[in-house]
This record gives C-alpha cells, structure tokens and sequence, in this order.
C-alpha cells in the first residue's frame, strides 16, 4: 500500500473515450485513440477562489466553483469530440484539417446552444410549473406549489437519464464515468494506482456530479418555496414565464447551497444520517455510470496520475 500523503481532492469528467481529472492545479485529459495510443491534454487551473481570496465564501465560492467546473468541462469534451471526429474522417479516409471556424459557423453554434437551453427550460421548467398549474389546489400554497413542479421535473430528470443511457455512445460514456470513480476512489484511498487496485473499487462515489443534480433538485424546492411565500403575501405572478424567469435568478444560489452541501455530505459521511441522505444519489449512479473495462481503466489511471503529479509535463512539444 502506498504511503498516504496529505489529502489532495480530486475530481472528474467522463469525455468522448477519455477522462478529465482536475487537482487542485492540474486539470488532465486523457483519451484513447482509434489507433489504441493515449493522448493527453493538461492544462495549469488555478480556481477563482485560490487566487481571490475575497471570494472563498460559502455559497459564493460553490456558485462560482461549479460555473468554473462546467466552462472546463465542457472546453475538454468538446476537445475530445474533436479528436473523435478526426479519427472518425481518417477512417474514411477523408482529409483532416484544422480552420478557424468563420463568424456564421459561431453564430449558428451559439444559436445551437440557445436553442438547447431553451428546450431545456421548457421540459424541466415550464412543464412542470404548467401540470401543477392545472392543479388548481396546490395555487394558493406556494409551498405545495413548488413540491409539485420540483417532484416532476426531478422525475422529468431521471427519465431523461435512462432514456439516453440505452445510446451506444452514451453507453460508453457512462463506462468511462465509472472508470473516472474507481480510479478517484482508489487514490483517496492512498492506494497505488495499479490496475487491480483500481479495477476492485466501486463505480459509485457520493461526489457525482449526479448526486450534485439530486441535491441541487431538492434544494430549488426549497428555495423557491421559501421565496414564492414571501412574495405572495405582497404581488402574484402574472404567468408562468414570469415564475421561470424570477427562479432562473435564483439557480446560482441553489446551486452554490447543493455544491457546499455535497462537500460536507463526503466529509460527515460516516454519520448514518448522512449516509441515509446521500443513498438516493448513489442508487443514481446505477443509470449515470457502467462498468469499465481495463482499456478505460488504464485511461482513468493515467488521467489521475498526470493531473496530480506536479510536473512540468509536455503537451504538443510545449511546457505546460
């Protein structure tokens, strides 16, 4: 067994055949290839909160680590979807060629991401609020109101995860996402990342980021319950839009409550309370993650080692 140093967290993203680690100032990807060779990315990331120290504030610095985590993950997925559409036209047999991309081509991509934004607020918002608006009993109780919406957008939520996990690329993905949580759990543990140590852990761990969407669920609910009552007692809201568009101010706030309160949940994790309210997520991770196989183990192994060893490590022949 390897000698337990300090602490250091870590945590991941599954990619397009690969694995994203972040460290507290390393973030790696690593991805296999169609041809069976690793490439890797690694990049120095110094979080907002570490280099303001203003803004490591409970809440705040929750709101602000998570718009952090989601910038950098979705830069690496796109890198690794890239790499993915490189080997797919190599095999064919198509030319590779790498432009920058013209003013309409970034338009119509920050049209495509508006558009899924706004079928996002329309399935897990606006639907939600509509059902329960036809329940005419729960108008009057603001709380009830928004335990109704939120149970059906949750429900609306974990639908949308089984659905997509019967995907083939979805599938793999979700393999990778289990990778990424054994080879976490096999390094906070202190253990040596050797391949059957890795492969012999858990494809679950409490710090999922669908865990994180559980929380984050039931935390809306009570955040929008408390704000509504307040409200109702002075004005009302004219339609449902105005509701969504009141509520969406408030989704930082949630968000940096559900990021403060899945880090205590691993802290105070042996506490049977604790345990008992972070099951729910776990048994999510039964439909988010898949097992690996040793092919993305190795990938997940890799991902940890280079993103933890504080090295200056060459990445296309510069220093990182």
């Amino acid at each position: 067994m390897k000698k337990k140093e300090d602490k250091i967290n870590i945590g991941g993203q599954a990619v397009i055949e690969g694995v994203m680690m972040r460290s507290p100032e390393y973030i790696a990807t690593v991805i296999r290839r169609a041809d069976g060779t690793l490439e890797n990315k690694v990049q120095k990331f110094i979080p907002v909160t570490k280099r303001n120290k203003k803004l490591n504030i409970p809440v705040i610095r929750g709101a602000l680590g998570l718009y952090e985590m989601m910038k950098v993950g979705i830069g690496t997925l796109n890198w690794s979807a890239d790499r993915a559409i490189e080997d797919e036209k190599k095999a064919k047999g198509q030319e590779v060629t790498e432009t920058e991309k013209s003013f309409f081509s970034k338009l119509f991509d920050a049209l495509g991401t508006g558009a899924v934004l706004l079928i996002a607020l329309g399935i897990f918002m606006y639907i939600p609020y509509k059902i329960t608006d036809l329940l005419e009993r729960f108008n009057t109780n603001q709380f009830l109101f928004n335990l109704s919406a939120g149970i059906i957008r949750t429900a609306f939520i974990i639908l949308y995860m089984y659905a997509i996990s019967f995907m083939k690329d979805v599938k793999r993905l979700f393999e990778y996402h289990g990778a990424e949580h054994k080879a976490i759990a096999a390094f906070e543990k202190g253990l040596e990342l050797t391949m059957e140590n890795v492969k012999e852990q858990s494809r679950f761990h409490p710090r999922c980021g669908t865990s994180f969407i559980l929380i984050a669920a039931i935390i809306t609910i009570v955040i929008f319950s408390l704000f509504d009552s307040f409200y109702y007692q002075f004005y009302t809201y004219p339609n449902i839009l105005y509701r969504i568009a009141v509520h969406l101010l408030f989704l930082p706030v949630a968000a940096g409550v559900s990021f403060e309160l899945l880090k205590l949940s691993e802290k105070y994790s042996d506490i049977s309370i604790i345990k008992a309210l972070i099951q729910p997520g776990l048994w999510l991770q039964h439909i988010t993650t898949n097992e690996p196989d040793e092919t993305q183990l190795e990938v997940s192994i890799e991902s940890v080692r280079l993103s933890t060893e504080y090295l200056r490590i060459k990445v296309s022949g510069e220093e990182v």
